[in-house]
C-alpha cells in the first residue's frame, strides 16, 4: 500500500477543509443542536459542490471517486466539528446497498438526487427485540401479485423524518430464517408509513433517529433491491463498507478534539508554566497523537482495500473498533485537559467527547466488531 496520496486525492481533503471552514459556522451549529434539527441547508450545498456521493460514478450524479476519498472528505468534516460533520456525511446513509445491488433503472432514480443534494436516504435495519443481531427480522414482506405488503417496526432509524427514501430490510421466508430475509426501497412518503422522532441523545443532535412503522405499505416489486432472499448478505457486505466511513467519523472527531486540546495547553499557564511545558500534559499529547496516526493507517488501510479489491470485514471492523476506541480515549483526555472549560459548550471539545460514544455503538457495536475479527482469527469450528 502507498502511503502517500496522489494530488487528487490531497486536493479533495484541501477542499474538504476548506468547505468545512467556511460553512460549518460555530453559531449555526449551536443553535442546530439545541434544536436538534437536520443541517439541511448545509447539505444541500455540500451535495452541490459533490461532497455528497463523491463515491457514485459520473452517470449517476457522483465524483467517481472510491472509498478512500470519501474517508478524507469525511475525517475532514468531523474533525472541523463532530455533530455537523457527522450528520452531513450520513446524509446519503445506506447508498451503498444501491450502488452494490441495485439495478441501472434503481440507480437513475435514486442516486443522482442524493449526490445533488436535492434528497437524503437512509437504511432501516435495526428492531425492537433484536438490536445487534439482525438474524432475527419481525418485518415481513409478503408477496400480493406485482406488489409486496410489507408490516413492521424498525427502530434507531437515522435521517428518517428528513430521508426521501428508505433502504427497509424484510422478512421474506419465515421458514428460512436470515437465509429468507430481502431488501426492498421504500417512500418515506408512502401510505402506512409511520415515523415517531425518538427524542434528544446523549450526542450527533443534529441527526435525528426515529421509530419507522410499516402498517400494510405496498411497494411496487420493482422496488426490490438486490436479490430475493439475499437481503441479510448483502447487508453484512454494506457494513463491511459503513463501517470505514464510522471510521473516518471516529478519526475526524479524534482529530478536532486533540486540536482543541493542543491549542488550549499551548496558550493556557498554570503554576508560572504553559500547559504545554508539562512533562505529563506532554506525554499525554504523545498518547493522543500516536494512537490517531494509528487510527488513520488502519481506517485507510481498510478504505484503499475497498478500492483495490474488495472488501475485508475483519479489516473494517478492525478499523471502526479501534477508531471508535481512540475517538472516546481522545475525546475524554482532550476534556481532562482543559479542566473546566472542557466542560463548557463553547470549549466544544464536551460535544466532541458526546458524539464520539455513538461510533462505538452503530454500524455494530464494539462488540459485534470482536466478533467479526476473532470469526476471521479463529475460522469455523468443528
Amino acid at each position: 500500500m502507498d502511503f502517500e496520496l496522489n494530488k487528487a486525492q490531497k486536493d479533495i481533503q484541501k477542499a474538504a477543509r476548506k468547505f468545512a471552514k467556511g460553512e460549518f459556522d460555530k453559531e449555526l451549529i449551536l443553535e442546530l443542536c439545541e434544536r436538534h434539527e437536520f443541517p439541511v441547508a448545509v447539505c444541500r450545498k455540500a451535495g452541490e459542490l459533490g461532497f455528497i456521493g463523491l463515491q457514485f460514478p459520473e452517470e449517476y450524479g457522483g465524483q467517481g471517486y472510491g472509498a478512500l476519498e470519501n474517508v478524507l472528505v469525511t475525517e475532514a468534516f468531523c474533525r472541523q466539528d463532530s455533530t455537523m460533520g457527522s450528520a452531513v456525511m450520513l446524509c446519503d446513509f445506506a447508498t451503498e446497498t444501491i450502488l452494490q445491488h441495485g439495478n441501472d433503472e434503481q440507480k437513475k432514480k435514486y442516486l443522482p438526487p442524493i449526490a445533488y443534494g436535492e434528497e437524503f436516504f437512509g437504511g432501516a435495519i435495526t428492531e425492537p427485540d433484536a438490536g445487534s443481531d439482525i438474524r432475527v427480522m419481525s418485518t415481513t414482506a409478503v408477496r400480493d401479485g406485482d406488489e409486496w405488503v410489507l408490516n413492521g417496526t424498525k427502530t434507531f432509524i437515522s435521517n428518517a423524518q428528513v430521508a426521501a427514501n428508505l433502504m427497509v430490510l424484510c422478512q421474506t421466508d419465515p421458514e428460512a430464517g436470515h437465509r429468507g430475509q430481502t431488501m426492498f426501497l421504500v417512500s418515506t412518503k408512502a401510505e402506512g408509513v409511520e415515523i415517531t422522532d425518538l427524542g434528544h441523545k446523549m450526542g450527533i443532535a443534529m441527526s435525528q433517529t426515529a421509530e419507522v412503522n410499516l402498517k400494510d405499505v405496498r411497494v411496487h416489486h420493482s422496488e426490490l433491491l438486490g436479490e430475493e432472499g439475499r437481503g441479510f448478505y448483502q447487508i453484512l457486505e454494506f457494513f463491511g463498507e459503513s463501517r470505514v466511513e464510522v471510521a473516518a467519523q471516529a478519526l475526524g472527531i479524534a482529530q478536532g478534539a486533540f486540536d482543541r486540546a493542543l491549542k488550549h495547553v499551548k496558550s493556557r499557564e498554570q503554576f508560572g508554566k504553559k500547559l504545554a511545558a508539562l512533562q505529563i500534559t506532554q506525554h499525554k499529547l504523545a498518547d493522543m497523537a500516536t494512537k490517531i496516526e494509528l487510527a488513520r493507517l488502519i481506517t485507510y488501510k481498510a478504505a484503499w482495500q475497498i478500492d483495490n479489491g474488495g472488501i475485508d470485514p475483519a479489516t473494517s471492523s478492525m478499523a471502526k473498533f479501534y477508531a471508535a476506541r481512540i475517538a472516546v480515549e481522545v475525546a475524554d483526555e482532550a476534556v481532562q485537559l482543559l479542566g473546566g472549560y472542557g466542560y463548557m459548550a463553547d470549549y466544544e471539545v464536551e460535544r466532541f467527547f458526546r458524539d464520539a460514544k455513538i461510533t462505538e455503538i452503530y454500524e455494530g457495536t464494539k462488540e459485534i466488531q470482536k466478533n467479526t475479527i476473532a470469526g476471521a482469527i479463529v475460522g469455523r469450528l468443528k
